[in-house]
């Protein structure tokens, strides 16, 4: 039989057998946080999706108004002017050839990595690398794009990459247990609304 430690028990103790509503489960948070460190929230979606079929993959991102509470380190592949305007926007790490050979050798120290479509050709190769850590641009993404300034400060204010899970579930942090009630219900409503605009879900009102 599974032993449990008194912490978890002791948490469990103040969490009821029942259904929370999303501002009922907020608020209980701070009561429940006891790690000696920041904790983030996350948020778990069920959307009853099966990825498998072409119609029932899902995967977009979302801007968070009241951002996540984490710092994000973001890379960009550009060079000339392209190059300027990222370190411009707030990139902390601009490169092209040399940044793509970087990467090639294994070294990933970012968060986030946006290019510019001309580039997308000279970094299929890194494909086999950046995919299984999620870090591969997209345009669905928001990570290929011609805005580079636009997208680094969206990234940089708390814009996330979703995607439904191969059990059809999306998994995203909503921002820590320090922020406000209010704030995170704000961030928790905004990506509900990004997920039923981008598919057939519905959350239960």
């Amino acid at each position: 039989m599974k032993k449990f430690s008194r912490r978890y028990k002791n948490l469990k103790s103040k969490v009821q057998g029942t259904v929370y509503s999303p501002l009922e489960a907020l608020k209980l948070l701070p009561k429940i946080a006891s790690a000696n460190f920041i904790e983030t929230v996350e948020v778990h979606i069920s959307l009853g999706l099966d990825p498998k079929y072409s119609d029932q993959q899902l995967r977009s991102s979302v801007v968070l108004p009241k951002g996540t509470g984490k710092s994000i380190i973001v890379a960009v592949i550009a060079d000339g002017l392209q190059g300027q305007n990222a370190i411009s926007a707030g990139a902390d790490i601009v490169g092209y050839q040399d940044l793509i050979n970087e990467i090639a050798n294994g070294k990933v120290n970012f968060d986030k990595l946006i290019v510019p479509p001309s580039v997308m050709s000279s970094i299929t190769k890194l494909g086999r690398i950046l995919g299984p850590k999620g870090l591969m641009p997209s345009p669905k993404a928001g990570t290929v794009t011609d805005n580079l300034s636009l997208a680094i400060s969206e990234f940089k204010a708390g814009r996330l990459e979703y995607r439904v899970d191969r059990t059809g579930i999306v998994h995203l942090p909503i921002g820590k247990v320090n922020f406000s009630v209010q704030d995170l219900l704000i961030n928790l409503s905004t990506i509900k609304n990004s997920i039923e605009k981008k598919s057939s879900y519905r959350s239960p009102r």
